[in-house]
């Protein structure tokens, strides 16, 4: 057997097309006894179809299943596309190895007891098997992995029940997992149950190589996949994911992705208020949103959005009208689509007129529209209805609630879902009184967006709405800048590596990038404050000054709303008792002599570097009570100003913002300078700065400005 280069196996590690559609494929540890791993793969890779070479590696047997064996890789007569290897302990290891030496481009390693196991030799053992992907160019799937199917090329190298037992439907639903319960056993065998049919399915296992990402990039890219189904438990790249996102945005290919592992504890140990209202969850939620990833909280609604988000004329607004001829039905209908942020317009004059003509029996129009017992016996009733209202341009779905039926009407709703220009969805919650035997699965193997459960139904049309809307946001974010706008300064990046910095220093950084922050002085005297104060207003506040006191209300070392000279010798005195009750060790530099802020607006904003997705900027409502009252929004950097924007509308504190019953509005103007600043900041700096709080944050009524009346930078090293 003749073996390419390694830069050959490389070049050819740059597609995944051989790894999803190999001409050949080799299994190392094939068997008979379907009881173990190896067997239950290799018969499933057989009885799947594949028309690809196949040749199982084991050294005791002459055939496997009829098909001939080879004694070891280096006995085949020729390099393989794909090679499975399910061996243990060492012994993967080694046959992986080989394989790259060999020239082979790709490999899934099923073999558990790696990093999975938490022990060191675990972890030693997925680290060789990296430095073989690396020295040899193979490209690795695995390990602790179920595999990989591909329903188009009819190539299963899987363990999957569900591909050996032949129910196996070519669709156009990708799904990616790490997880081999969830992914494979849950969402795909469930998915295939209700009639959906599958392109692409993997499930990855430990991603020592070869990740999640590079399983959706492919997905994303194929002609044959529509949506792309997500079960995640870490995502390794935001950046990557991003521009995943985006790619997948300009394809018009949705992602939906269950990400799971849902935590605060990460948080309890934040040292800013921004930390410790941001945990992981709360970023990954923003990111998704922010990139127009429909995330999802359990594998049902997975399958099930993915039902109707496969087709390409799905709901991409939520103005909705239903019609049935069960009054009970429409009202459970109208409840729990208005829950789920839909509307029901009125008809318009023409639509209503064309209803008339169509139905004029059934009385007066309205949406939704009951035809009433008046239609029962009449198998065209919905039929036209429905023919009526998708002509209405207020309208951008049709929903017909179908309770007691014929087959004939539900061949004729089929027809006009699949085939009209504009939505249409079944929500089916009874039966077919001339044919008991058809069942909701039917429809959908015919490719009709068809529902039984009410909520799931309308929270599928919402989630197709909010995708159109998150497409166009998306396409337009792609055009703000995330590269560096400057370059850092050297002097503050090592400060910044020593830990946090005093309320000085984070507000002289966060003013270089034109933050506006307060006049101040620092003092080490009570003379000094008292000058500072004279000149810089009547009323000033002192607050300690010490990196190891980053929150000095807690520590009772502020005093605010101070005049006149004796009083500010006498608060400087007690803000320094405070600080060293407070932190007997503490470094404690002076008092901070500082303007007061006229009254207005409390805000927070804030950053935290996230190790995945890198800088997340934060506004919401500040003050002492921002950790009870949690209204905040959050995004990646870069944030320009109509992000900035959209996150302030998004805040529950948005219409006083803005100006409400007669109240004067703030400056938000001034509010989304100072977003945009701040991400500037967190992007010059990058992984430099790990939290920046602000707050509060004080904006003044319009054209008033704001000011950071309160700040803390947070270095990497400061944990």
């Amino acid at each position: 057997m003749n073996s390419p280069s390694r830069e050959a196996a490389l070049a050819n590690s740059l597609s995944l097309d051989r790894f999803f559609a190999p001409r050949s494929v080799a299994f190392i540890g094939a068997t008979e006894d379907t009881t173990k791993f190896g067997g239950k793969c290799f018969a499933s890779l057989l009885k799947f179809g594949y028309s690809g070479r196949v040749m199982p590696v084991n050294p005791k047997r002459e055939k496997l299943f009829d098909v001939p064996c080879f004694a070891g890789v280096d006995k085949l007569p020729e390099v393989p596309d794909h090679v499975g290897i399910a061996l243990s302990g060492n012994g993967a290891l080694d046959a992986l190895e080989q394989c790259g030496r060999l020239g082979v481009p790709f490999a899934t390693v099923f073999s558990a007891g790696f990093a999975e196991t938490g022990t060191l030799e675990g972890l030693r053992q997925q680290a060789r098997l990296r430095q073989i992907a690396s020295e040899t160019g193979i490209r690795v799937m695995g390990p602790n992995c179920n595999g990989v199917v591909s329903f188009v090329d009819r190539f299963a190298l899987s363990s999957t029940f569900a591909i050996s037992e032949g129910h196996s439907p070519h669709g156009d639903i990708a799904i990616a997992s790490q997880s081999g319960g969830a992914g494979q056993i849950n969402v795909m065998w469930r998915a295939m149950q209700s009639g959906l049919g599958i392109s692409y399915q993997v499930s990855s296992g430990n991603d020592a190589d070869l990740d999640l990402l590079d399983y959706m990039h492919f997905m994303v890219e194929a002609e044959s996949t529509r949506v792309v189904l997500v079960v995640a438990e870490r995502i390794s790249s935001g950046e990557r994911l991003r521009k995943l996102a985006l790619k997948a945005a300009a394809l018009d290919k949705p992602i939906v992705m269950l990400k799971v592992g849902r935590s605060a504890a990460g948080s309890a140990a934040a040292a800013s208020h921004t930390g410790s209202i941001t945990g992981a969850d709360d970023i990954t939620d923003a990111a998704l949103a922010q990139w127009g990833i429909l995330r999802v909280h359990d594998t049902e609604e997975l399958y099930e959005f993915g039902r109707l988000l496969r087709r390409t004329n799905r709901p991409r607004g939520r103005n909705v009208a239903a019609a049935s001829v069960s009054g009970g039905s429409l009202v459970i209908a109208v409840d729990t689509a208005s829950d789920c942020g839909l509307q029901w317009p009125a008809l318009s004059e023409s639509c209503d007129e064309r209803l008339q003509q169509q139905l004029p029996d059934f009385g007066k129009t309205s949406n939704p529209l009951d035809l009433t017992a008046a239609a029962v016996g009449r198998d065209d009733a919905l039929v036209l209805a429905g023919q009526a209202i998708l002509q209405d341009e207020n309208i951008d779905a049709f929903v017909p609630v179908v309770t007691m039926t014929k087959r004939v009407e539900f061949e004729a709703l089929a027809m006009m879902a699949t085939t009209g220009s504009k939505p249409t969805v079944l929500l089916w919650t009874g039966s077919c009184v001339d044919d008991p035997a058809l069942k909701l699965a039917d429809l959908v193997r015919q490719g009709v967006p068809v529902f039984d459960d009410t909520r799931r139904c309308f929270r599928a049309i919402a989630a197709s709405a909010w995708l159109a809307t998150a497409r166009e946001r998306v396409l337009a974010d792609a055009l703000a800048v995330g590269a560096r706008q400057r370059p850092v300064d050297a002097a503050m990046a090592r400060r910044l590596a020593q830990g946090a910095l005093t309320e000085r220093e984070s507000k002289a950084l966060l003013a270089t990038y034109g933050v506006p922050v307060t006049v101040e002085a620092l003092a080490t005297s009570p003379e000094e404050a008292a000058g500072i104060a004279r000149r810089i207003t009547a009323k000033v506040a002192l607050k300690v000054e010490s990196p190891d006191i980053p929150h000095k209300t807690e520590a009772g070392a502020i005093r605010l709303g101070v005049s006149g000279a004796d009083a500010v010798r006498q608060a400087f005195d007690e803000v320094m008792q405070a600080a060293r009750r407070h932190a007997p060790q503490a470094d404690i530099r002076g008092v901070l002599v500082q303007e007061m802020v006229p009254p207005g607006f409390e805000l927070l904003l804030g950053l935290v570097h996230d190790p995945v997705f890198g800088p997340v900027i934060t506004v919401g409502h500040g003050g002492i009570h921002v950790e009870v009252m949690k209204d905040v929004a959050r995004r990646v950097a870069p944030v320009d100003a109509r992000a900035a924007g959209d996150m302030l509308r998004s805040l529950r504190i948005w219409p006083i913002l803005a100006g409400t019953r007669g109240q004067a509005g703030y400056d938000t103007e001034a509010v989304i300078a100072g977003i945009v600043a701040l991400s500037r900041l967190g992007v010059d700096y990058g992984a430099a700065i790990q939290e920046i709080d602000i707050n509060p944050f004080v904006v003044q009524h319009a054209n008033g400005g704001a000011r950071a009346v309160d700040a803390l930078v947070v270095g990497r090293c400061a944990r």
